[in-house]
This record gives structure tokens, C-alpha cells and sequence, in this order.
């Protein structure tokens, strides 16, 4: 009786580029989501209890795209840099849009930059440490 002969996997290059890389989609997802709660919070923060007009939603729509546009190009230039400076290009972010939203309430420049401040170096830190143990 005879046998067949086992045979080489054959592998198909259509195969190979058909698995997507999600990374990219996924950034722009997230910076978009976070960017919208963003310019809502702007928006409502700066409505003072008021009325909601066209001002106001213009506002929010700038302040989120803005938000939005920054913080995806970070995530695509970020992984360029060393690990050090990424985490404090992370925080610097952080630290700005936090003491922006805080200056937004009417505080004093002065509470405002010690508000971001903490706040970016908090984010830095843990931006750091999430690079450091993550290292290829």
C-alpha cells in the first residue's frame, strides 16, 4: 500500500499583507474620542452657566480638534524618540491642556501653571515608567 508523501506548507504572500496593522486607526480613534470630551469640556467650562450658543460650540469643536490634532501626532512621533523624552513630551501635553482647562475657570495664571505642572509631571512620570518597563 502506498503513502502519500508528506508536503511543504505552502504559503501565500496575499495571506501575508492582508493582516492590517491596527495601530494607526487605533491612535486616531482615541486622539478623536479624547479631543471630543475635551472640546465639551472647554466648551462647558467657558458656557458659565449661561446659555449654549454658537460661540460656545465653535469653541469646544476648536479646542477638540486642536487637542485632537496633538495628541495624534505625538503618538506618531513619539515612538521615534528615546523613551525620556517621549515621557516628557507626554507630560508637557498633559500639564498644558490640564492648566489650560483650569485657566479656563477663571484662576489665577499662577494656580494655573502649578495645576499643570503637577499634573504633567504626574503624567511624565507614569509615561516614563510605562516606557522604561516596556522597553523591545
Amino acid at each position: 500500500m502506498a503513502h502519500a508523501a508528506p508536503t511543504a506548507l505552502r504559503r501565500h504572500p496575499y495571506r501575508q499583507s492582508a493582516v492590517m496593522d491596527h495601530s494607526g486607526r487605533n491612535a486616531l480613534i482615541r486622539a478623536l474620542l479624547l479631543g471630543l470630551v475635551y472640546g465639551v469640556w472647554c466648551a462647558f467650562i467657558r458656557r458659565d452657566t449661561g446659555g449654549v450658543d454658537a460661540g460656545n460650540v465653535f469653541y469646544g469643536i476648536l479646542c477638540g480638534v486642536l487637542f485632537a490634532a496633538c495628541m495624534f501626532g505625538l503618538n506618531r512621533v513619539g515612538p521615534r524618540l528615546m523613551r525620556e523624552v517621549h515621557a516628557t513630551a507626554y507630560g508637557a501635553f498633559a500639564g498644558i491642556a490640564v492648566g489650560y482647562l483650569h485657566s479656563l475657570t477663571g484662576a489665577s495664571v499662577l494656580s494655573s501653571s502649578v495645576i499643570g505642572l503637577f499634573s504633567g509631571a504626574g503624567v511624565g512620570a507614569a509615561a516614563f515608567y510605562r516606557y522604561y518597563t516596556r522597553e523591545p
